[in-house]
């Protein structure tokens, strides 16, 4: 049985390009630009609680890194370097081979350098901490929204808790729709495009990770403000095709979470040019609401004239879930 340093020096040490010292010291050693910030964020993925047991290693893999480079997509920042600590159950080396290949394709589809990180034995438990740069002043938080700017959603938000729903047995899909709801499931695409390219636009943003209403609310809450979310404007209709249940897409779309799109706020005047990015990064941008004065007040606005206050607002680790 390989021992823990062989594992890492077989499996986890890669040439680095942005890095000075990487794997194999006490500790990595980098420097951001001239002028830049370090961006840093951690997110763990627990067997169990964030993706099953026996989920194919390879796509775990990949979405192990990509959750925790949405989170930098998420402000602005560009991702440089990352640290894996893994717990396994076992040195079971196949497993581990093709793990390693889909977080690497992971860290080669984004330029991103492994620069360490740390191994031990027991429950599966994957903890990756994220570096990244962005230009001191430019990071986007999610404090800057203001009343009257226009709440924005990109992609399709609810495939990833269909195709969780159909894993589970609760629902069935079929064909392609199911294909792009598994493949949104587990293999989540980070939008490090889109958050550059909203450097200067976006006033307030995060990544859907915990349902769209949920982590809408935190926004709401950093920035002192309310927010009316218009149903018939949010990117429902694929959903409710594939499903074939309109109020099942409109849950999925609202509070079923892990998709990693990026919902942002932007001035009005900024509506078209936001259009515009949208087709040059070939990625839908839906405008969704707006931002009111109403400090936490969250509305869901309906065809017909109805506004409620949401119920389900998304997924919390310690409390009520939708």
């Amino acid at each position: 049985m390989p021992s823990e340093f062989a594992l890492i020096r077989r499996h986890f040490t890669r040439p680095a390009r942005h890095t000075d010292l990487a794997v194999g010291d006490d500790a990595a050693l980098i420097r951001p630009g001239p002028g830049m910030q370090l961006a840093i964020s951690t997110d763990m993925l627990v067997a169990g609680t964030h993706f099953f047991a026996d989920t194919d290693p390879e796509g775990l893999g990949w979405k192990t890194l990509a959750v925790n480079v949405s989170d930098l997509a998420a402000m602005g920042a560009t991702p440089r370097w990352v640290v894996l600590a893994a717990c396994l159950p076992a040195a079971d080396e196949a497993w581990i081979a093709r793990f390693a290949q889909g977080f690497f394709a992971c860290a080669e589809a984004f330029d991103i350098d492994v620069i360490g990180g740390d191994t031990t034995r027991g429950p599966l438990n994957l903890c990756p901490t994220i570096f990244g740069e962005i230009p001191l002043g430019q990071a986007i938080t999610r404090g800057g929204a203001r009343p009257g700017d226009e709440l924005w959603v990109s992609g399709t938000p609810g495939r990833a808790a269909l195709g969780l729903a159909h894993l589970q047995g609760s629902l069935a899909l079929d064909g392609a729709f199911r294909d792009s709801c598994l493949k949104a499931l587990q293999r989540p695409q980070p939008r490090v495009a889109l958050g550059l390219g909203l450097r200067g636009i976006a006033s307030a943003m995060l990544d859907v990770s915990d349902g769209l209403l949920g982590d809408l609310s935190h926004i709401l809450e950093h920035s002192g403000v309310g927010a009316e979310v218009r149903t018939a404007a949010l990117p429902l209709a694929a959903l409710a095709a594939g499903c074939g249940d309109p109020a099942r897409a409109l849950q999925a779309c609202t509070a079923g979470g892990d998709d990693y799109e990026l919902l942002f706020t932007a001035p009005a005047p900024c509506h078209d040019a936001l259009l515009a990015l949208g087709e040059r990064l070939g990625l839908p941008l839906h405008p969704i609401g707006r931002i009111t004065a109403h400090s936490g007040v969250l509305l869901l606005c309906h065809p017909d004239g109805r506004q409620e206050s949401p119920r389900a607002l998304g997924y919390d680790h310690f409390g009520r879930n939708a």
